[in-house]
């Protein structure tokens, strides 16, 4: 690796705390070394990627998730996949069922659990010694119904209180009138909904929130502490969900929205990890898998502030126990999502030219560096409080303006991307 003086303080950084790694899927874990010091002792530990639908960062995600599994004890895999749906989906990685089943699954696959990605999962958790649980903490389908959360909750009222069972059922029916294969399509339809629908969506997911609050004594003696926590925890995750359907509706369909609007979905998904976290024994460690925006631990940025990130909140309770791996590439063209009516998912997936990375970013300093054309991981960590100006890294199609390594410990960088668009999990 290049150490001329005549790189700026930021490239020469990156030089000197990153390794050069061969093709992913044959790099030894004496190789991944790196990665091992940068996680060190944390409880939790996040693997982005900075766009969806790249198939390279599937294959970057599996041999750091193998790497950490088996090196470092990590046992659970929570994914940015809704929250209701993964525990049926975790049954069938640990080989319940037939291999045929997973067509039959509901979920998004934006984010990188895929049928590719599943597939992996099941054959690693049932042909070795190591397997890994699944757990989801985002909305279900990425917000596109409220289904996967109210039926059980229903289920749940009727036991514990079914005079109050019919506002659910209300709530049920309202959302299954918009209810889309992702949140963008719900956002269509949500829009399309008389307003005494919409306020009546939401006023019955309040006042069920309130009531809940109140009885909740009554609810865990008809019930248990177990069940009443799940039931509350689905009941959080409609309201957030019912929430971003006009925030999606006004940031990419021209609805109105207030400013941080997006902090909401990023907020529902830390309480969810946390909560899960609350259930499972302190020593167990957790490997997280989203977005790069959601897992950094400052504030997205894109021509002002966007959203309090996942990571924000993360870092906030869990302090120097969570740890943040950037995924990004130095490739000229990435997949993007372009809002897009007429689809059945609400968006269209199209490769996108990239502007050249600029001085200060991460792409920009490793191709400096000489190291734009190989795989390179950088423990980041190092670079803070010091005079090194990394001020942005790649986000889909964009710059994202960040102080890199306050927002991530680590950054694995890789020269090619491909996309890859699955968009079912069959």
């Amino acid at each position: 690796m290049s150490h001329d003086i005549s790189l700026s303080a930021a490239a020469r950084s990156l030089v000197a705390h990153s390794r050069i790694l061969p093709e992913l899927d044959a790099v030894t874990d004496d190789e991944l070394d790196l990665l091992g010091a940068v996680v060190a002792d944390a409880r939790v530990v996040a693997l982005g990627e900075g766009a969806h639908f790249v198939a390279e960062f599937g294959v970057a995600r599996r041999r750091l998730l193998r790497y950490l599994v088996e090196r470092c004890g990590f046992t659970v895999l929570a994914f940015e996949f809704g929250f209701a749906e993964a525990c049926a989906l975790d049954a069938w990685l640990h080989g319940q069922g037939p291999e045929t089943a997973l067509r039959t699954m509901i979920g998004t696959t934006n984010s990188g659990l895929d049928s590719t990605m599943a597939r992996w999962l099941r054959h690693y958790n049932t042909t070795g010694g190591h397997s890994v649980r699944l757990i989801g903490v985002d909305t279900p389908v990425s917000g596109g119904t409220l289904a996967p959360v109210l039926e059980p909750l229903i289920d749940y009222l009727t036991t514990v209180d079914p005079e109050h069972a019919d506002l659910a059922r209300t709530a049920l029916a309202i959302g299954a009138r918009i209810e889309g294969a992702s949140v963008g399509k719900a956002a269509l339809r949500w829009v399309e909904l008389a307003e005494a629908d919409r306020t009546a969506l939401t006023a019955a997911l309040s006042r069920l929130t309130v009531r809940m609050r109140a009885l909740e004594p009554l609810y865990v003696a008809r019930s248990d502490r177990a069940r009443y926590d799940l039931a509350a925890q689905q009941l959080a995750i409609a309201v957030h969900t019912d929430y971003m359907f006009a925030t999606i509706h006004g940031v990419l369909f021209g609805g109105p929205s207030l400013p941080m609007d997006g902090s909401v979905r990023d907020r529902v998904m830390a309480d969810t990890l946390l909560w899960h976290l609350d259930r499972l024994d302190p020593d167990t460690r957790v490997v997280v898998m989203a977005h790069n925006n959601h897992i950094q631990k400052k504030p997205v940025e894109f021509d002002g502030p966007l959203a309090f990130s996942m990571g924000c909140y993360l870092a906030d309770t869990l302090g120097d126990t969570y740890r943040a791996i950037a995924l990004t590439h130095t490739a000229d063209t990435v997949p993007d999502l372009y809002p897009d009516p007429d689809q059945p998912i609400g968006f269209t997936v199209t490769d996108t030219a990239m502007a050249p990375p600029p001085a200060g970013s991460v792409e920009g300093e490793l191709i400096a560096a000489g190291l734009g054309s190989v795989v390179s991981l950088c423990n980041l960590r190092p670079l803070r409080n010091t005079p090194t100006n990394l001020s942005s890294i790649r986000g889909q199609s964009a710059q994202m303006p960040t102080p890199v390594p306050e927002a991530f410990d680590a950054v694995l960088t890789l020269p090619t991307i491909t996309t890859k668009v699955e968009l079912t999990l069959a």
